[in-house]
């Protein structure tokens, strides 16, 4: 209602609503740190279904969904990081629209469309205001579809099987249980919005924007901030964006790549070390993108760049394989032994 799309206009709309309108600092701040929040329990949910294999057959559309999500999720968060307008706003927008401009022939004319210009300017503050308050109504869509993904062959559980036969009902057993959640959310949320608002922001962007001024340190928002550091460990600016899109895209292949006759991690040691393996990968990656582009932060980027994309290409088939084997193996000396 306050804010104003202009270049000239908006960092100090936005410091208006701040102080100025009634109550606007608590919606201001909760707005903003509930984006963080959403991504934590985005991040948790997808480790949770690489845990228990819920990408594998008969939900591989539902993950397919969930991934498509994610990718709307982030557009969505980038786009409301330029809003208000200071110098990590500015140079964020100039540096990830910038990137379009690697694809060959038609990029720089695509970059230009994208600015309605020469620049970040006017024409990209309106188009991003607008399109940032369209794509939820996408991303709620996408969310009705995921669930009916997700009711067509129900929940995965941890053993792997299906439930079908030994259901409890929603409400009261898991409302209460999900309700312990919900106010602890609640809690760790008020906690961060009344006294370290600012806590997962930059500071810069309490500097209105400057053109005529490069930040020391360019960096997105903190859960952005893998995916960047795989874009920066690659010296070559087209391929960089390609291992970009990509490491979002590649979460599409693992239906594909899981080799294992056995669904999630309960029961498989080896799949079980790899995913935590996982786990500290991505947080190096986040660590990474947040340094500046320095020895030896590079070169550790790189290495962890590479085991990423190996995770999904090499270590996750031939844990599925080994892992065939030793049940194989197990199952005969099994069955020998009745036999004798």
């Amino acid at each position: 209602m306050h804010y104003q799309p202009h270049v000239d206009f908006a960092f100090n709309s936005v410091e208006h609503i701040m102080r100025d309108v009634n109550n606007g600092w608590a919606v201001r701040y909760t707005h903003a740190n509930v984006a963080s929040f959403f991504f934590i329990f985005v991040y948790a949910h997808i480790a949770r279904g690489l845990y228990y294999g819920s990408y594998k057959a008969p939900r591989v559309l539902l993950w397919a969904i969930g991934v498509i999500i994610l990718i709307v999720m982030m557009a969505t968060a980038f786009l409301g990081y330029v809003l208000p307008y200071g110098q990590m706003s500015l140079w964020g927008a100039t540096v990830i629209t910038n990137l379009l401009s690697a694809i060959p022939v038609f990029g720089q004319d695509l970059v230009e469309l994208i600015w309605g210009g020469f620049s970040v300017s006017n024409a990209t503050l309106n188009r991003f205001f607008s399109l940032h308050y369209l794509l939820p109504f996408l991303l709620a869509a996408l969310v009705v579809a995921h669930l009916i993904a997700l009711h067509t062959h129900g929940s995965n559980n941890p053993n792997g099987i299906s439930s079908s036969g030994d259901r409890i009902s929603m409400h009261p057993y898991f409302t209460f249980k999900d309700l312990v959640t919900i106010f602890f959310f609640f809690l760790v949320l008020s906690i961060l919005v009344f006294y370290y608002p600012n806590f997962l922001g930059h500071s810069d962007n309490y500097i209105p924007a400057n053109p005529m001024q490069t930040p020391a340190s360019i960096v997105p928002e903190w859960y952005l901030l893998p995916f960047y550091a795989i874009l920066r460990s690659i010296p070559n600016k087209l391929l960089g964006v390609i291992a970009m899109f990509g490491s979002l895209l590649i979460l599409l292949i693992l239906p594909y790549t899981d080799l294992s006759r056995i669904r999630g991690s309960s029961f498989r040691p080896l799949m079980k070390f790899a995913f935590w393996l996982f786990v500290v990968d991505f947080i190096i990656l986040m660590w990474i993108g947040s340094q500046h582009p320095n020895s030896p932060y590079v070169e550790i980027g790189q290495v962890a760049t590479a085991f990423y994309f190996a995770w999904f290409l090499v270590i996750v088939p031939l844990t599925g394989l080994a892992e065939n084997t030793l049940f194989d193996i197990a199952t005969v000396n099994k069955s020998s032994n009745i036999d004798k």
